[in-house]
């Protein structure tokens, strides 16, 4: 990389060193969690800057930018996560493109999927909060929902939430009760916890987090759009 973009590596490099120093503090196997780098609305540049230091995973939040971007990243070996919510028409365009879905949490999506992308992997994002503006499904439908999606030749690779929207509220509750569903589902493919961003991501990893959504402590603040 060179002048702008050689700067904007070294900021982006700066930055994860830190953040890897926060996940080492925090963690007993720091080597167990996993970070997507949440490159919302944020340049093709940026990514192709994380890219260069050593950045696998990206995180979009909409389909249209993720197809965007997918097509003009020259990066190679990168991963795309889908981690917004998603409407079943948009399945279709992102299919073969997305490593990893973060949030299926109805049967509807479910059933697109397997017809759309076979053998997707997925996370089932359950609202462990139960905060009724929030995504995810109730934590009672999480089965139903696990044993669909194996049933249809999907990848369960395990289940994700987010913490309260409330300013101060605890995370841990929520972090909490989405490592004990997991547990109680004891279904062997379910390795993934999705929990924890930027500002509490040390509690996600107390809670057992094995991966992280992380965007403006990777990126910088986020540009407007």
């Amino acid at each position: 990389m060179r002048g702008s973009d050689g700067a904007l590596g070294g900021a982006i490099a700066q930055r994860l060193t830190v953040l890897r120093e926060r996940i080492d503090a925090a963690a007993d196997r720091p080597e167990g969690i996993s970070v997507v780098a949440v490159s919302k609305r944020h340049p093709v540049a940026a990514i192709e800057a994380a890219a260069e230091v050593g950045v696998v995973d990206f995180g979009e939040n909409y389909a249209q930018e993720l197809a965007d971007k997918a097509g003009e990243v020259q990066a190679k070996h990168i991963r795309w996560h889908f981690v917004g919510g998603l409407q079943r028409n948009k399945i279709k365009l992102l299919a073969g493109q997305v490593y990893l879905w973060h949030s299926i949490d109805r049967l509807a999506l479910v059933r697109t999927l397997a017809d759309r992308s076979p053998g997707a992997r997925l996370l089932i994002q359950v609202n462990t909060t139960g905060e009724q503006q929030k995504a995810g499904c109730d934590p009672d439908e999480t089965s139903s929902l696990v044993d669909e999606a194996a049933s249809l030749g999907l990848h369960v690779a395990g289940l994700m939430t987010i913490g309260p929207t409330e300013p101060g509220a605890d995370p841990r509750p929520a972090f909490a009760r989405l490592r004990e569903l997991r547990d109680q589902l004891d279904h062997p493919g379910l390795t993934e916890l999705s929990m924890g961003m930027s500002g509490d991501l040390e509690l996600a990893i107390a809670e057992g987090s094995t991966m992280l959504r992380v965007g403006t402590d990777i990126f910088g603040p986020r540009p407007v759009p």
